[in-house]
Order: C-alpha cells, then structure tokens, then sequence
C-alpha cells in the first residue's frame, strides 16, 4: 500500500525507524560559543594583565588595582567556561586544548610578572611553573587513553593559587605580607603534593591502557 504524502514515516513495534526511513544525527558542536570565547577572552586578558601589572615599575597603587581587577575577571571566566561547556554540551576540541592554556598562561604571567617586580621568590614561580607544565604535557601525553578528571586537591590548589596571587597583585601594606607569604607556601605545598597524584594516577592509566 502507498503511503499518502505527508505522513509520517512507518516504524516498528519498539520505536525505531524501518529501512528506507532517515534518522536525524546529532548536530556537531560549533566551534564559535560561550564557552570558547569566554576561554578567548582570558587568553587576550593575559598580556593586558602584564601591561597594567608594568606601569610606572608596579609601584602606582591605582594600576595595581586595575591588574588586579583584570586578573579578578580572567580567573572569573575560567570558572564560567568549563562550567557551560559542560552544561550546555558546547565541548569542543579547540576548548579542550584552548583552556589549560589559557589556564597556565594567566597563572604563569601573574608569577612570572611578580618574580620580575622582586615581590615574589623566583623558587615559588619555577616550583610551581615546572609542575603546571609538566602536568598539561601529562594530560596531552595520556588523552587518547583516558581523561585524567580533576581531583579536590586540584581544585584547592587551584583556589590557593588564584587567591594568592590576586592578594599578592593588590598593593596592600607591609602588616599583610605574612597572610601572602603564608598563602603561597600552602599553595607550593598543595601544588606538589597534587602533582605526585595526577603523575601515579598517569602512570595507572597507561599501564591500564596498554595490558
């Protein structure tokens, strides 16, 4: 019997389509959405950060106030990216790459930037430098096996380190260097210890991979 134009196409008992019939794929994620240029926009946040951070030697309260300012919306849009990237299913590839660098790149300059002014031990940037570069490299190395998921102490880590660095770009006075100096130590400390964890969680994961 012919089917009359405009009705819907036959389908079995339990619901899927008979031969001859179209089934409609899920449309590809586009590149170009919230959470990429909220990732974008970081990335260019970066080096207005450092530009602000240089003026007149660092030594201008009002500019310290604005690099803080800018570091303060750069580490805002890290938290919302990954948060609508997962939420809305905007998960691209150029956003799995884009955004630890993004990442690495403002934690890096705002360290690099304070070591430079002399308001920050270089040990503190190199230690912490070395294990965050080691640790993307890490994922990069294992991602066709697996995704190495974000532990608490990854995430503590990562709030010591922002909340650190955002009190060490303020121009507060001498009386609260002991609170900063104190941050940065716990900071190092979570950052190594978090390190050691994502290397042996690697290293399982391979091993698992390759039995």
């Amino acid at each position: 019997m012919t089917q009359p134009p405009g009705s819907a196409a036959p389908s079995s008992a339990d619901g899927t389509s008979t031969p001859g019939t179209t089934t409609s794929a899920r449309a590809p994620v586009p590149l170009v959405n919230i959470a990429n240029a909220l990732t974008v926009v970081r990335l260019i946040l970066v080096p207005v950060f450092l530009g602000v951070l240089f003026v007149d030697g660092g030594h201008t309260p009002y500019f310290r106030w604005v690099a803080f300012g800018v570091f303060a919306v750069a580490s805002l849009t890290d938290s919302f990216d990954g948060e609508f990237a997962r939420r809305w299913g905007l998960v691209t590839d150029f956003g799995k790459i884009a955004d630890p660098i993004a990442d690495k790149a403002l934690v890096g300059a705002a360290l690099v930037g304070l070591s430079v002014l002399g308001e920050l031990a270089w040990w503190v940037t190199i230690v912490i430098a070395i294990r965050e570069l080691g640790i993307t490299a890490m994922r990069f190395w294992v991602l066709r096996h697996g995704v190495i998921p974000a532990s608490r102490g990854g995430k503590l880590k990562t709030v010591l380190q922002t909340l650190a660095l955002g009190l060490a770009i303020m121009p507060l006075p001498a009386v609260a260097q002991p609170v900063v100096a104190t941050l940065f130590l716990l900071a190092v400390v979570v950052t190594v210890v978090t390190g050691l964890d994502y290397v042996a969680q690697a290293v399982r994961l391979r091993r698992a991979a390759t039995a």
